[in-house]
């Protein structure tokens, strides 16, 4: 996400950073350079230009020109602008007030609002609530089966009365049911409508009265840039949203949306969506946005998306089993790998790490996420026997193998060879030669 707009705003702190003293032409060469990249990455013009008057005004004054690193002063004002720009905080959901508290979700036909609504109920259920989601989209086929098949996969019931009833008496048997079954909350999937739609933007301002949400929230995809942000200002003027999910947001190279949306329309962004998977969900954390635009990773959201997906006790074990001297297992090694994986693309949570963007391209350094499947499937292929102990693997097994996981010979001589070269270097960190490491190991698992 964000990756050309997060290119071209290194390369120009890249310069500055090369200057050593700045003058106020240097700030101002830099400023028509960051003007540049946010107008072609769709950013409001409006937004550009406020954006930028404020950095001026702070950047170009004796306390950072004529500071120690003035380049570093810079980037942090910019960084600390770009934060403010989109929210300064996290906008949580309000969901106080007297249960069964309503979510109503709004936005146009396609922007993914059915996948989202069960997205947020997903959380929600983990979050120890008892949601309920409500089939409020009556005019596209299949809307209402898609919500109960969703609803099946997470475990949330769903309300829905057929495509008879108008959306507006659906919302007030639903509250009803919920206040009955002891649902307390509410999430009301809509159909998908234009902002220009008179009939049916009318119908949604009635869900609202018979709703009475506390939470007004409008699905857009990011990756239509100023469109969304176009039609948020629309929906904002009719229904007063209380915030904006950005579908597609990993795929938006761009970032348009999300740096103009809480500008233009006042509604801030809540949650992303980065992925098709219903456990892709993300809170909008405008600081660590704001981070990985500016390269410099973003590890709060790393850490919490591995104590999300790890399985803490497999990995202990294996710590454990290092600590004791033991040898790593190709068992072992899938496991972790498996795990690692279901965190996400490797390339998105490398982007996580400080500094990994500007190793982006070098040769060796690739991610290529379908030579983990093929290791993925030479493991598999082995027998439990064989993962246990590498050794026993000859020439005829190796055959075995790669035919199995379709593969070649050669694949799983790589494979066997990378895998005792680690297993040596562990022996080494962890061995004699290096008994702090062991202590070090032994004292994480006995806090």
């Amino acid at each position: 996400m964000f990756e050309s707009l997060s290119e071209r705003l290194q390369a120009v702190f890249q310069k500055l950073k090369g200057r050593g003293k700045l003058s106020e032409k240097d700030v101002e060469a830099a400023l028509r350079e960051v003007r540049l990249a946010l107008l072609e990455a769709d950013v409001n013009f409006k937004v550009v230009r406020d954006f930028l008057a404020r950095v001026r005004e702070r950047a170009i004054g004796q306390e950072v020109l004529e500071s120690l690193t003035p380049a570093q002063q810079v980037i942090k004002i910019v960084s600390e602008e770009l934060t403010a720009l989109m929210g300064a905080q996290h906008a949580r959901l309000e969901l106080g007030g007297t249960p069964p508290v309503a979510i109503l979700m709004a936005g146009l036909q396609g922007s993914g609002k059915t996948t989202f609504t069960a997205k947020l109920a997903r959380m929600l259920k983990k979050q120890g609530r008892r949601p309920l989601m409500v089939a409020g989209d009556i005019y596209r086929p299949a809307a209402i089966q898609q919500l109960k098949v969703l609803g099946e996969q997470i475990g949330v019931p769903v309300f829905e009365m057929g495509t008879g009833t108008l959306p507006p008496e659906i919302a007030a048997k639903a509250l009803a049911h919920a206040k009955l079954h002891g649902n307390d909350i509410v999430l009301m999937d809509t159909a998908g409508r234009l902002h220009v739609d008179d009939e049916l933007m009318e119908e949604i301002q009635q869900i609202k009265e018979t709703l009475r949400p506390a939470e007004i929230l409008l699905v857009v995809d990011a990756m239509t840039g100023q469109d969304a942000v176009n039609v948020a200002e629309s929906f904002h003027s009719r229904l007063g949203l209380t915030g904006v999910i950005l579908t597609k947001l990993d795929g938006d190279a761009r970032g348009g949306a999300a740096l103009s949306i809480k500008a233009v329309t006042g509604a801030p962004i809540k949650f992303v969506g980065v992925g098709e998977k219903l456990d892709a969900i993300e809170p909008f954390h405008p600081d660590r946005i704001a981070s990985r635009i500016l390269g410099m990773g973003d590890v709060l959201s790393l850490i919490e998306k591995a104590q999300a997906t790890l399985d803490q006790e497999k990995s202990k074990k294996v710590a454990e089993k290092l600590v004791q001297g033991a040898d790593l297992t190709l068992e072992d090694f899938l496991e972790q790998m498996q795990q690692v994986r279901k965190m996400g693309p490797l390339d998105q949570l490398l982007g996580m790490i400080p500094g990994m963007n500007s190793l982006k391209g070098v040769p060796g350094l690739e991610v290529d996420e379908k030579q983990l499947s093929r290791i993925e499937a030479i493991i598999q292929s082995m027998t439990p026997e064989e993962r246990r102990n590498p050794a026993i693997i000859d020439g005829s097994r190796r055959r075995r193998i790669a035919r199995g996981s379709g593969t070649s010979v050669q694949d799983v001589n790589r494979l066997l060879k990378q895998f005792e070269q680690t297993r040596t270097m562990m022996r080494q960190i962890i061995g004699g030669g290096a008994k702090k490491g062991r202590r070090l190991l032994g004292s994480l698992f006995k806090r």
